[in-house]
C-alpha cells in the first residue's frame, strides 16, 4: 500500500505477502483472499507493526460481504494508522482510509457520518503524490463529494 501511495517502501516481506493476496482478490478469488488475509492478521497479532495492520485491515475490508463487517475492518485500519501517524506512508493513506469509511457509511445509510469522512479525506488529500494513485484517489473523493452534495459550492 505504501508503494501504491507513490512512496518507495523498503523491502518488506509482510507488505509483499499482502500484495500477493490482493492480486488474488483482484483476480476474482475473494473467499481465498479473505482467508489468507485473516491468516496474516492472526500472524501479525495485536502488537504487529501498525503500518502492516493498517494495510491488512484496509484490504480485508474489501473482501467482506457484509457492510457492517467492511466498516469494522475499515475502522481497524484507521485505528492502526493513528498508531503510526507520523510516517509519510501513513499520511498518504489517510485520504483513502477516510474515502472508504465514507463509502461504508453511504452503504449503511449514515449520510452525516459519510460527509464527515469525505471532508477528512479531502483535508488529507494534500499528502497524496502527484501520480496515478494520487490522481485516482482525488478523483474518487470528488465523485463521493458530488454524491453527498459536498462538492464545491
Amino acid at each position: 500500500m505504501a508503494e501504491r501511495a507513490g512512496r518507495a517502501a523498503p523491502e518488506d516481506g509482510v507488505l509483499t505477502r499482502i500484495g500477493q493476496v490482493v492480486m488474488l482478490h483482484h483476480g476474482g478469488d475473494r473467499e481465498e483472499a479473505r482467508r489468507r488475509l485473516l491468516d496474516l492478521w492472526t500472524e501479525l497479532g495485536e502488537d504487529g507493526d501498525p503500518l502492516h495492520r493498517c494495510t491488512l485491515a484496509h484490504y480485508l475490508a474489501d473482501t467482506q460481504d457484509d457492510p457492517f463487517d467492511e466498516l469494522a475492518w475499515d475502522l481497524r485500519a484507521l485505528t492502526a494508522a493513528e498508531e503510526h501517524e507520523g510516517s509519510p506512508e501513513v499520511r498518504a493513506l489517510y485520504p483513502s482510509l477516510h474515502l472508504n469509511l465514507a463509502a461504508d457509511y453511504v452503504r449503511l445509510g449514515r449520510s452525516e457520518a459519510a460527509r464527515t469522512h469525505i471532508r477528512r479525506a479531502r483535508g488529507a488529500a494534500g499528502a497524496l503524490g502527484d501520480d496515478s494513485y494520487g490522481d485516482g484517489v482525488r478523483a474518487a473523493i470528488s465523485r463521493m463529494e458530488l454524491r453527498l452534495g459536498e462538492g464545491e459550492r
